[in-house]
């Protein structure tokens, strides 16, 4: 640690999804940093995009916090980082306070009662007004194990809906803090689409952005008690842990918006175990480094950008040079553009790197999302035969062709531990799934 003083650290939830808890988080941190707090920022769960999001308001790498995916060690040596260059840590929850896997487990409740890190209430008040004091109450009180210590009241209309709020939390909660009024402001949506917020790499203006949402928070929004309200961590501190072993010594990683989605405790493990990581751009069609021995092809967004990764040959054929000396491991995004061939939502079928048999489509797209355990059916840099991993699933994507030269990469099951097949494929020093790595297992 650098610094003797305790950090202190708190939640920002809500009850459920859509209540504004991303805006007002990312306003909370760049006020906060402008107003001299060394801040740093985690997202509960498996959310990529949201910690890009967050480290660009912070200017420090952000860290995912995951109780189902992570063992208790991982987590714990996650939090103890963050405290390294930091006097204040804020937590953005995820879904609602309670929601997780397994009714809960992995909730944004179960990393508060682990950390001892209170929590303040983001509440939409659309189409209600003291109604909302019972929605404070319920959740200040559904778990003895947390401490729910302030409420942000979101999308507040006049005068009067503030009266009724304010009144009627304060009789039903009176020792909950109400730590703001944020009014309604469409301005400050943030752009969408399938897999979550557009990634901050592709807003052009959210420097624009975030400066407004700053001011507007900071206006509406008690800072100094908010600060105030953050505890230390009460669980001391703890080492640092490598989730993932590194897949090479040097380790060439793809990193642009159409692969864009890492852990940031994954590459800093890898970095503490001395692995060299250099990356490179698919899509600037740039190839990995010919010294790295691991090529890691993360996932992200590579169906809206397949026709130019299709034409970057420079790219394709880097990829199957790197195919003759290192293993090279793609995961979602990046497992599909090892395959044959990749079907945009168009119909459009655009040749890949064909390291693997595999065809996928985005046309007639489902939607597949859930945690996971993965056990490797061989042995690979990843670990020997029978490696148990924790982690997760969230694509749109069909396979609509595979064939079997190729053996599956893991047995896998979902988070109540019932069967849900093979999946992946390796072949020889190639290696892919659908599943995005968090942790090894506990």
């Amino acid at each position: 640690m650098s610094q003797s003083l305790p950090v202190n650290g708190l939640i920002i939830a809500g009850p459920s999804s859509g209540c504004g808890k991303t805006v007002i988080t990312l306003g909370i941190l760049k006020a906060l940093k402008q107003a001299g707090h060394r801040v740093v920022s985690a997202k509960v769960g498996p959310d990529y995009i949201d910690t890009a999001y967050h480290t660009v308001a912070t200017g420090r790498p952000s860290y995912n916090l995951d109780s189902w995916a992570m063992r208790p060690k991982t987590l714990l040596g996650l939090c103890t980082s963050l405290e390294e260059h930091a006097n204040l840590i804020v937590c953005e929850g995820v879904m609602g306070l309670f929601d997780g896997a397994n009714s809960g487990a992995g909730s944004t409740a179960d990393i508060s009662a682990l950390t001892g890190w209170p929590i303040v209430l983001i509440v939409d008040v659309r189409g209600q007004g003291a109604s909302a004091a019972a929605i404070v109450q319920g959740f200040a009180n559904h778990r003895p194990d947390i401490d729910l210590l302030g409420v942000i009241f979101n999308r507040v209309g006049g005068p009067n809906h503030r009266r009724s709020l304010e009144t009627a939390t304060h009789q039903a909660n009176p020792e909950i803090a109400i730590l703001g009024f944020v009014p309604r402001n469409e301005s400050l949506h943030l752009p969408e689409r399938h897999l979550g917020l557009v990634q901050v790499a592709e807003q052009e203006n959210f420097i624009h952005w975030l400066d407004t949402a700053s001011s507007f928070v900071s206006r509406h929004v008690d800072l100094p008690q908010i600060a105030n309200l953050a505890r230390p961590m009460n669980t001391g501190l703890h080492q640092l842990q490598t989730p993932l072993p590194p897949l090479g010594q040097h380790i060439a990683i793809a990193n642009d918006p159409a692969f864009s989605f890492t852990y940031n405790a994954v590459l800093e493990g890898w970095r503490r175990q001395n692995a060299e990581i250099s990356f490179f751009s698919p899509l600037a069609d740039e190839a990995p480094s010919p010294t790295a021995d691991a090529v890691y092809l993360p996932g992200g967004y590579p169906e809206l950008h397949a026709a130019k990764l299709s034409n970057n040959h420079g790219f394709l054929q880097g990829l199957r040079e790197a195919a003759a000396r290192a293993f090279i491991y793609g995961e979602c995004g990046g497992y599909m553009v090892l395959g044959k061939t990749l079907t945009d939502k168009a119909g459009y079928s655009h040749p890949m790197a064909n390291l693997l048999p595999l065809e996928t489509s985005f046309t007639e797209a489902t939607l597949h999302l859930g945690y996971c355990r993965a056990k490797t059916t061989r042995a690979t840099p990843l670990g020997p035969k029978g490696a148990k991993f924790n982690g997760h699933a969230f694509h749109y994507c069909r396979i609509i062709d595979s064939a079997k030269s190729a053996d599956p990469l893991f047995e896998c099951e979902d988070s109540m531990g019932e069967s849900t097949g093979r999946f992946g494929m390796v072949a020889g020093q190639i290696a892919g799934s659908f599943v995005h790595l968090i942790d090894r297992a506990k």
